[in-house]
C-alpha cells in the first residue's frame, strides 16, 4: 500500500529548497508526494534577484478543500517547514489535526523555523501558535539549540540542560525531538559541532522507553541552501523505515555528508581556482544524489546517552562527516555563523 505524504513548503523553479528539497529524494525512497507551495519563487533569496508568490491562507484552504471534495484526503504523513504568516501556519494546524482525525496513526513532521543565534527570523506572534498548537499537533520536531529554548522556556547550558529541555519538548507532545544543532562544547574540540535527540516509545508491557542519542560532527566551512528541509525529508523517511532512532539519524546525516561533499566538489570545479562559487554553482547536487539518498553508506554514527550516568558511548573521533546549522531559507551555516 502507498505510503503518502502531505508537504506544505516553498517551492522555487530553479534550485533545491523547501518541497523541491523535499519531494524528490522521499519519492526515491518509495514515497508518494503530494506538494502545497506556500510560495512560488523564481529561486530561493540568496540570489541577487527573485521573483514570485506567496500563498494565502486563503488560498491553502481552497487548495485543501479540493482535495476533500474528491475524497483524496488520505495522508500518512504531513511534512511542514518555513512559514512567515500567522494565520497561514494556524490553518496548516487545522488541516492537521483534520487529517488526524481521518487517520490517527499519521505522523506530522514539523520543522519550527523561528531563528538562530539568538535572533528570530519570523515575527514574534509566531512563536505561540508554534508552542501552543503547532507542537503539540507534531510527533516528531527538528529545532536547532536556540528554538528549542523558545519552545521549551529552558535555557541551554549543559548536555544535561539539552536533554532536559528535549524532555519538557516530549511532554508538550511530540514522540522524537532532534536538536539538529547547538553550541554545546565538543570533548573532541571547537571544530566539531554537537546535534541531539530523543525519541519515546511504547513498549509492548505498556511501560515508556526513551532512546537518546548525540553526534559530535565536524563543521564545514561552506553555505549552501535546503538542507533543512532535505534533513526534516530524510529523518521522516528513515524514521519510517528504522523505528530506532539512533539508525534513523545516522542515515539522515549521512545522506546530508552525501549530498553536501558532491555539491561542494561539482561548485569549486565550476567555480576555478580560487574563485568563490555563485549561488547557482551552490545547488544542491540532487539528482546526482540518487543512490546515495536510497542507500546512504554510513558516515556518520550516533552515541547513546546513558540518561542515569550521563556517559556518552560511542566515540567518532577517526570519523569524517559534514553537519550544518541552518537559517530561515535552509542556508548550511558551519564557522561562520550566519550567513548573508
Amino acid at each position: 500500500m502507498d505510503c503518502r505524504v502531505l508537504s506544505v513548503q516553498s517551492h522555487v523553479v530553479r534550485g533545491y529548497v523547501g518541497n523541491k528539497s523535499a519531494t524528490f529524494p522521499l519519492q526515491v525512497l518509495g514515497f508518494e508526494v503530494d506538494t502545497i507551495n506556500s510560495v512560488q519563487f523564481s529561486n530561493h533569496t540568496g540570489y541577487e534577484h527573485w521573483k514570485g508568490q506567496v500563498l494565502t491562507a486563503d488560498e491553502l484552504n481552497v487548495l485543501y478543500e479540493g482535495i476533500k471534495l474528491n475524497d483524496v484526503n488520505h495522508y500518512d504523513y504531513v511534512l511542514t517547514g518555513y512559514t512567515r504568516d500567522y494565520s497561514f501556519l494556524d490553518m496548516v494546524v487545522d488541516i492537521v489535526q483534520e487529517l488526524k482525525r481521518a487517520n490517527p496513526s499519521l505522523v506530522y513532521v514539523c520543522d519550527p523555523v523561528l531563528g538562530d543565534n539568538g535572533a528570530m527570523y519570523v515575527p514574534e506572534n509566531l512563536l505561540p501558535i508554534y508552542r501552543d498548537r503547532v507542537v503539540p499537533a507534531a510527533d516528531i520536531i527538528t529545532p536547532n539549540q536556540f528554538e528549542a529554548e523558545l519552545l521549551s522556556g529552558r535555557k541551554i547550558h549543559s548536555e544535561k540542560d539539552a536533554v532536559e529541555v528535549m524532555n519538557l519538548l516530549h511532554s508538550m507532545g511530540p514522540d522524537t525531538v532532534v536538536i539538529t544543532s547547538s553550541d554545546l562544547p565538543s570533548p573532541l574540540g571547537d571544530q566539531y559541532l554537537v546535534a541531539l535527540g530523543s525519541q519515546k516509545k511504547v513498549r509492548t508491557d505498556g511501560s515508556m522507553v526513551t532512546q537518546q542519542i548525540r553526534m559530535d560532527i565536524p563543521r564545514v566551512d561552506a553555505v549552501f541552501v535546503g538542507t533543512g528541509d532535505l534533513f526534516a525529508a530524510m529523518l521522516l523517511a528513515w524514521t519510517h523505515h528504522h523505528p530506532d532512532l539512533k539508525m534513523a539519524c545516522e542515515k539522515t546525516a549521512s545522506v546530508l555528508h552525501h549530498v553536501i561533499k558532491r555539491t561542494m566538489t561539482y561548485a569549486h570545479e565550476v567555480a576555478g581556482p580560487n574563485r568563490r562559487p555563485s549561488p547557482a554553482q551552490l545547488e544542491l547536487r540532487m539528482v546526482q544524489s540518487k543512490a546515495d539518498i536510497e542507500n546512504p553508506a554510513v558516515v556518520v554514527q550516533c552515541g547513546r546517552v546513558d540518561t542515569t550516568t550521563r556517559v556518552w558511548l560511542h566515540d567518532i573521533r577517526k570519523r569524517t562527516v559534514f553537519f550544518f546549522l541552518t537559517d530561515q531559507h535552509g542556508r548550511v551555516h558551519t564557522k561562520c555563523g550566519r550567513g548573508e
